[in-house]
């Protein structure tokens, strides 16, 4: 059977098909009981616009690139769950690709969102390299999210107050009476936001001194690695602040190794407050820094570029809040043992 058109639609529902095109793009110059009569015509044929009609007459294809990082990395979904739930609302598709991905393979990381004629761009996460969004920002809304580095003129960024959440982990952890806290330091500006205000807070409080430092790649792995060195010296810290919630389960394994126990023996607390932090068994203290409203704003963000272009780049910070669970405590008396 041919597929129902437009025409079949605007039949059933005894209009002109001009009323159904308005319909479709979801005028507000139809009534009520015509636009009620077209949509259950619409549901009775299995009717389907065709987009590629529609993109030809519009000169738009309705669809948004978002350009992830790296895909493994679970604080995307609520990011991306808060990015599709207004895009969606406002007739936009995600078309998503991983930059992690394509660099391996050799593939320019935005020039196939332009091939594909997308009507803009959202960035997620820190790009390796930034200056790839130069050419694209010239032809083609962008919006950066949950990533701090420079940009073009033009592109929005939106993000999380990571010097904030920095802070509440670090007055946190001193406030339960650590002295000794050391930090798993990521890369990329959010990554330096995260060490610099840690740091900070630690001089602020006369403990710049026991404030030790290891480098990590944010993934489990590296998380693990760093943790080892650092529980191996022989001031070994007392509480460890790692730069996402990965790492910071990778110091959950090398302290379970080493012999430690959580929280009794070690604090640790990571950042992000992904689905792996609210496992019960896990059950990490973190930062929670609203991945679904910086998903939101940035699809706002865009939507308001798509409406009216030009017009100076803006930063948008979300507040962060600290979640307190079960891998934080006040630190043990050596010599003694706590009941």
């Amino acid at each position: 059977m041919r597929a129902p058109t437009i025409r079949d639609v605007a039949e059933r529902a005894g209009v002109s098909k001009s009323l159904v095109s308005l319909v479709l793009r979801g005028s507000g110059q139809v009534r009520a009981e015509k636009r009620d009569a077209v949509l259950k015509a619409v549901r009775e044929l299995g009717y389907r616009p065709n987009a590629a009609a529609r993109s030809l007459s519009e000169r738009r294809t309705r669809t948004v690139g978002v350009l992830l990082n790296d895909l493994r990395n679970p604080w995307y979904v609520d990011l991306l769950d808060g990015l599709n739930s207004l895009l969606s609302a406002s007739g936009l598709h995600m078309l998503l690709a991983d930059a992690r991905l394509n660099r391996r393979v050799g593939h320019d990381l935005a020039g196939p969102f332009l091939d594909l004629r997308a009507d803009g761009l959202v960035v997620v996460g820190t790009l390796p390299d930034p200056a790839a969004l130069d050419a694209v920002a010239t032809r083609i809304p962008v919006v950066v999210a949950g990533a701090r580095e420079p940009v073009p003129a033009g592109v929005d960024v939106v993000a999380n107050d990571d010097e904030r959440g920095a802070r509440l982990v670090t007055e946190h952890l001193i406030g339960l009476g650590h002295r000794t806290v050391a930090h798993l330091a990521g890369y990329g500006a959010v990554g330096g936001l995260r060490r610099s205000s840690f740091e900070s807070v630690m001089r602020e409080h006369g403990l710049g001194e026991r404030a030790p430092v290891e480098p990590c790649d944010m993934t489990e792995e590296g998380g693990y690695r760093a943790t080892v060195r650092l529980l191996s010296r022989p001031d070994r810290p007392t509480a460890v602040f790692a730069v996402n919630d990965i790492a910071g389960v990778g110091a959950l394994s090398a302290a379970e190794e080493l012999g430690l126990s959580v929280p009794r023996d070690l604090s640790l607390v990571g950042y992000d407050n992904t689905s792996i932090s609210r496992l019960r068994h896990l059950s990490l203290t973190t930062v929670d820094h609203a991945g679904h409203e910086v998903g939101r704003r940035a699809a706002r963000c865009l939507l308001d570029r798509l409406e009216r272009p030009g017009g100076e780049g803006r930063l948008r910070l979300t507040a962060p809040t600290l979640e307190v669970r079960g891998t934080t405590g006040p630190p043990q008396v050596r010599g003694t043992v706590r009941g």
